[in-house]
């Protein structure tokens, strides 16, 4: 796991604490949040953040400035996109980010 991967990690867990249903798993070549079993966030290599907002969601985000959607070689991950890390270097954005992500994630079913 690289450097920014992991200083983003650390960041999100801080974020994160206290709130029980959240587990982390190795994903992606990092460390993904998991709430109640459902990817959350993943902070990628370069620093940047996998972020998941469901289909819907999907046209908001891609609405703000230097959010793109997140491939997986040749294909788009519908419902996920990725912020670069330029976006989310303060905690009040991050933080906005993790919660516009844990708003649709609740919707889901428990894994």
């Amino acid at each position: 796991m690289s450097m920014a991967s992991e200083e983003l990690s650390d960041r999100v867990r801080d974020l994160l604490t206290g709130h029980m249903a959240i587990s982390e798993k190795k994903m992606f070549g990092g460390r993904c949040f998991m709430l109640n079993g459902n990817m959350l966030v993943c902070p990628l290599k370069s620093g940047s953040l996998m972020v998941r907002v469901g289909k819907d969601g999907m046209d908001d985000a891609l609405a703000v400035p230097g959010v793109v959607p997140i491939q997986m070689r040749a294909r788009v991950m519908t419902g996920f996109v990725e912020i670069s890390g330029d976006m989310i270097e303060d905690d009040d954005a991050l933080g906005d980010w993790i919660a516009r992500a844990q708003a649709f994630v609740e919707t889901l079913p428990a894994k």
